[in-house]
């Protein structure tokens, strides 16, 4: 908890709404044993915490990873959403933000009073002990943000303080979780494998010599993510796919034809995508490649890998379908030398 500077004065009524400090995201990878990730952040002084679980192929630290896909167009994961929360969870989270909000050494009179006002609302104002005499007729909803994206505009949207919903009714807010969104979540967190080409010749290679690419199929296959959320009742699931489907080149300079023309690679029957270099072949077009024009002197040209990956989901209740396509790229070093000749 921090103290409640001059910034947070006009939002700190609002301090409770993002205050749910109880509970973790785990994410667990295969042949791993249960790990905690860590899905806290900090909004207007406050922490936050989902209790989605991550399990699969996820990437090291929530949607931010360097390993993870960018979406294809304008699309992005949601940045926050709500989630339920039972009547004494959200009891104990309230009490406590209540607690190390008075008692931090130095904290604000204002933000002591926004919270001791917040707390009343829930406690003994508009509602009564937090509703724990019916709580087994409902549930509170609460917003939660991806703590990657927390300083985003998007996860400032999910403003809403904390609100009742009876049980068999739906939250009457947009973003309230569903498999679409648990889906949509587990996108932002699929690891997928570094775009290293193999080339031939490999590294250094000459002026206008085709180069030969391609990708392994024993690294390049489907991954996937699975995010659950089981908590005030509601136990719901969804499960994003990542499958490989072509290969963009982009050879880090004009100077430079490639294999197709297009510089899109397709995925081959076999999963693989280009075809691995032979003797044999050396009068041969490369079916995913590319050919230097000139010399990269005495430096080297950056060589764009970038791989497409389809995006499908299925979840509970037999809900399912597509999401946008992803993309991962690395760049990768390429020495372009003149063909020496020799005069007799």
């Amino acid at each position: 908890m921090r103290v409640v500077t001059a910034r947070l004065a006009a939002t700190v009524a609002l301090v409770g709404a993002f205050a749910l400090t109880s509970g973790t995201a785990v994410a667990k990878g295969p042949g791993k044993s249960e790990s905690e990730l860590s899905t806290s952040s900090t909004r207007q002084g406050q922490t936050l915490e989902s209790r989605i679980s991550f399990s699969g192929s996820i990437t090291g630290s929530g949607g931010g990873s360097s390993d993870g896909m960018t979406p294809v167009g304008n699309w992005t994961p949601p940045a926050c959403w709500y989630e339920p929360r039972t009547a004494d969870e959200f009891a104990q989270s309230v009490e406590k933000t209540y607690d190390e909000t008075v008692n931090y050494p130095g904290q604000h009179s204002y933000a002591k009073a926004a919270v001791g006002q917040y707390r009343q609302k829930y406690k003994d104002g508009e509602f009564e002990n937090y509703n724990k005499d019916i709580a087994d007729e409902g549930n509170w909803w609460v917003a939660v943000q991806d703590p990657d994206r927390w300083m985003e505009p998007e996860a400032q949207a999910c403003d809403r303080e904390p609100f009742w919903v009876e049980n068999g009714d739906a939250p009457d807010v947009g973003n309230a979780v569903t498999p679409e969104v648990l889906a949509e979540l587990a996108y932002s967190r699929t690891k997928v494998p570094a775009t290293e080409v193999t080339l031939a010749p490999e590294n250094v290679t000459k002026v206008n010599l085709p180069t030969w690419a391609w990708l392994d199929k024993a690294t390049f296959k489907e991954v996937s993510v699975t995010a659950e959320l089981n908590v005030g009742g509601l136990n719901i699931q969804a499960t994003t796919t990542a499958k490989p489907v072509s290969l963009r080149l982009e050879p880090g300079t004009a100077d430079a034809e490639t294999y197709p023309a297009s510089g899109e690679c397709a995925i081959n029957d076999d999963g693989s995508i280009g075809e691995p270099y032979a003797q044999g072949k050396a009068d041969q077009t490369p079916p995913c490649g590319l050919k230097y024009l000139r010399s990269s002197g005495d430096e080297m040209f950056k060589l764009q890998a970038t791989v497409t990956w389809e995006i499908t989901w299925a979840g509970t209740g037999g809900a399912g379908g597509n999401l946008p396509d992803g993309e991962f790229g690395n760049d990768q070093p390429v020495t372009v030398q003149e063909i020496q000749s020799v005069n007799r």
